[in-house]
């Protein structure tokens, strides 16, 4: 953005000429008129560089969007009901009007939901496969998330968890990506170079450039480049407890990223600065009807799982999500559970004590169906969230913001919290959602989060890779081989997606550790 004789080159919150061109008198006003004209305080002390740099950001904030997620959020800060939760705001846009009566939250009914262990998951594997084939499955994955909680400078989906292979997180997803397509080709009996998944890569502003270089380093893992496309997840300002902007500067609003929620707003913005080109109108360009998404962080995930694909196509859902049972009622997971007619995910923060540890007559925990971020959508489905969003309420986090004391110009490093950020979770979709499919998988295949340092006692790096190597023990001894004990066998997904296609270790007894990408690499480990 160039500022000349007063104008700003952009758009500022859609108040633009002609010419494309916002006068920052325009800008001004917006902000004025959104009662947060303070972010000018010091705009007359900045040089014409600041000034370009802030003008550009502020054209880039919808301020009365802002405004409107910041009254919503707050509302929705109402004391808790009966049932010790947090009232629902399904379908009420609640800066307008009062949330509605509450509703007694329930667990999720066990005939709601759908197990990859039914007979039926042959019949779905079929179409998912099929319709990966058909090119109408595209897979998008979450990976803004930076590993300084594991002691890594870089993005987490480089994170190598120590493997045999040396493998790290996006190339176990990259090499299932690739087998799948494999899998697909074989099951219409096409040529492999003819089925391709999409790959969408949501990175945030400080990932970005990280992934990308890795990416283009590690030759895109043998996938096609033109069909991995990265995209960024989205800010939003800081705000006080009155609900003003923080500047973290005299010329630059504080901004922290809008949680993983974020995802829908970003697909409908351009991918780069030099494209109109958006994930939405890409899925619509290329006739892409489905999409798997799911966090970086799972290192058991099935990368467009045709089972979950299948089941969700056969149930035409709009919207579908994997749970596994949750058994530790401590255990930091949120559950998805139904509030009337609705769906929903408790965060395990606001599920209340008795609720938790409640039974069924079974004996099991009632609210049992843990969230593990692993999603099914349509196109047309996530065509329609964003009129969906207006009525969605954001989640505060209050911090402790460093910020400029707009009086005195004065830096403040505040000791206790002074104001908050917003965050939208991908799951705030599913009390929109007019029957959100749920599929349960098994937690020992399918579910293993990275979250927690080194030498942490649960989701860490080292449960990660004891789960994924335990996975794959048991592929090998029910392949028909034997190993030894405290031999590591590691099967990449150059060999196999999910277990399939490993009759060439039958008979073998492994004494060696080490890693199998062919079936030549059996020689050296038996």
């Amino acid at each position: 953005m160039t500022i000349t004789n007063g104008h700003a080159n952009g758009h500022a919150n859609g108040h633009a000429n002609g010419n494309g061109h916002a006068s920052i008198a325009t800008l001004r006003k917006t902000y004025e008129d959104a009662g947060q004209s303070h972010v000018f305080s010091f705009w007359d002390k900045l040089n014409a560089g600041e000034q370009e740099s802030l003008a550009t950001q502020l054209a880039s904030i919808d301020v009365a969007r802002v405004n409107r997620i910041y009254r919503n959020a707050m509302a929705a800060e109402a004391p808790p009901t009966a049932d010790g939760l947090a009232p629902p705001l399904v379908g009420k846009d609640i800066s307008r009007s009062p949330s509605p009566a509450p509703e007694e939250a329930g667990p999720l009914p066990e005939e709601a939901v759908a197990s990859s262990s039914s007979p039926d998951a042959a019949r779905w594997r079929d179409v998912g496969l099929r319709a990966v084939a058909d090119g109408t499955v595209a897979v998008l994955l979450l990976a803004g998330g930076q590993g300084s909680r594991l002691g890594s400078p870089n993005p987490k989906g480089m994170y190598d968890l120590g493997l045999p292979s040396s493998n790290s997180l996006f190339a176990y997803q990259a090499g299932r990506i690739r087998k799948l397509q494999a899998l697909a080709a074989a099951h219409a009996g096409k040529d492999p170079k003819d089925v391709r998944l999409r790959w969408y890569v949501m990175t945030s502003g400080p990932t970005r450039p990280v992934t990308e270089a890795y990416f283009a380093e590690m030759k895109y893992f043998g996938l096609d480049p033109n069909d991995v496309v990265f995209f960024e997840q989205g800010v939003l300002p800081a705000l006080s407890n009155d609900g003003k902007l923080l500047l973290a500067g005299p010329g630059k609003v504080f901004t922290a990223p809008d949680g993983n929620g974020g995802l829908y707003a970003a697909l409908r913005r351009p991918v780069n600065a030099n494209t109109d080109m958006t994930v939405l109108s890409d899925l619509h360009a290329r006739g892409i009807k489905y999409i798997h998404a799911y966090c970086v962080d799972n290192c058991l995930v099935k990368v467009a799982d045709p089972v979950f694909v299948g089941c969700c196509i056969e149930r035409d859902a709009q919207c579908g999500a994997k749970v596994v049972r949750k058994t530790i009622p401590t255990e930091s997971v949120g559950v998805i559970a139904k509030r009337g007619e609705a769906y929903g995910v408790i965060e395990y923060s606001e599920l209340p004590a008795a609720k938790a540890e409640q039974r069924d007559a079974k004996g099991d925990l009632a609210f049992w169906a843990a969230n593990i971020a692993n999603h099914f959508y349509t196109t047309d489905f996530l065509d329609t969230v964003e009129a969906m969003e207006r009525k969605m309420v954001f989640h505060i986090a209050r911090k402790k913001i460093p910020h400029v004391d707009i009086a005195t110009g004065e830096q403040l490093n505040p000791k206790e919290p002074n104001g908050m950020k917003l965050e939208m979770f991908i799951f705030d979709v599913f009390p929109f959602v007019p029957a959100l499919s749920v599929l349960e998988v098994d937690r020992a295949e399918e579910f293993s989060g990275l979250k927690n340092a080194p030498g942490s006692k649960s989701d860490s790096p080292e449960t990660s890779r004891r789960d994924l190597l335990a996975q794959q023990r048991r592929w090998v001894l029910a392949a028909g081989a034997t190993i030894a004990d405290g031999v590591e066998v590691e099967v990449t997904p150059d060999v196999t997606y999910g277990g399939e296609g490993l009759e060439f270790v039958a008979g073998n007894n492994f004494v060696r550790s080490g890693a199998i990408g062919r079936p030549e690499d059996v020689a050296a480990l038996v």
